[in-house]
């Protein structure tokens, strides 16, 4: 039981992967981070790719294939944040894809980022100052300052602990199913047979993955639609 607890907390932590001096300070770069820049790097070579020779006669099979998947992922996200945060579109499917990556990555035998809980933090920091952004560009600086007194004076201190609040919960709500998600088939693997945890990594690594990806996604969007308002 001692040996099985080991393995687990072992295949939970984040490992570093190299270390190096820079103006007499010492960096480690551990495996969420490059992993990290892994899925970067293969989505920007992708969009390369997807993007290249584009035609609006007699388009190609590649091309109606790109131009399906950015209706559906436009679609699934003009549809969170409205036609008032269009310009906040190309963030939103930018993160999903990201999101949806990292969360079934771990199918491909490495660990997804998104079980670091640093990644997580960086991700729902990021997105609530997208929302702070959004809600200043769309009603100003007075008017977001406005919106911490609705709708009574009295509930300021309340909105201002939203702030941190907001992220908080993006933050944990990923990173926990993420988790819960990496824990239960690294059980699976350690306790049953090869095919049962294959059956489960369809829900886990893959259904479960990009649902938690649409959630976070639809929380920010909603947040930013709610600041514009």
């Amino acid at each position: 039981m001692e040996q099985f607890a080991e393995e687990l907390i072992k295949s939970l932590n984040v490992e570093p992967v190299f270390s190096f001096d820079l103006f007499g300070h010492s960096f480690v770069i551990y495996e969420s981070v490059v992993v990290s820049w892994i899925i970067m790097v293969v989505m920007v070579l992708l969009s390369i790719i997807a993007t290249r020779n584009l035609k609006t006669r007699n388009v190609g099979k590649r091309q109606l294939i790109v131009e399906s998947v950015y209706k559906f992922l436009h679609g699934l996200v003009s549809g969170i944040i409205g036609d008032h945060g269009k310009r906040y579109i190309p963030y939103l499917m930018t993160v999903l894809v990201y999101i949806g990556i990292s969360n079934v990555i771990g199918v491909f035998g490495f660990k997804p980022p998104t079980k670091d809980i640093s990644v997580t933090i960086a991700l729902a920091l990021i997105s609530i100052i997208m929302v702070q952004y959004s809600a200043i560009r769309g009603k100003g600086v007075g008017g977001w300052l406005k919106g911490f007194t609705q709708p009574v004076a009295l509930v300021t201190p309340f909105n201002i602990l939203d702030l941190f609040t907001r992220p908080l919960s993006l933050c944990m709500r990923l990173f926990g199913n993420v988790l819960r998600a990496y824990v239960v088939m690294e059980l699976l693997k350690m306790t049953t047979h090869a095919i049962v945890p294959a059956v489960f990594s369809l829900y886990f690594d893959f259904f479960d993955g990009l649902i938690q990806a649409y959630i976070f996604v639809f929380l920010t969007g909603l947040y930013m639609k709610e600041a514009m308002e």
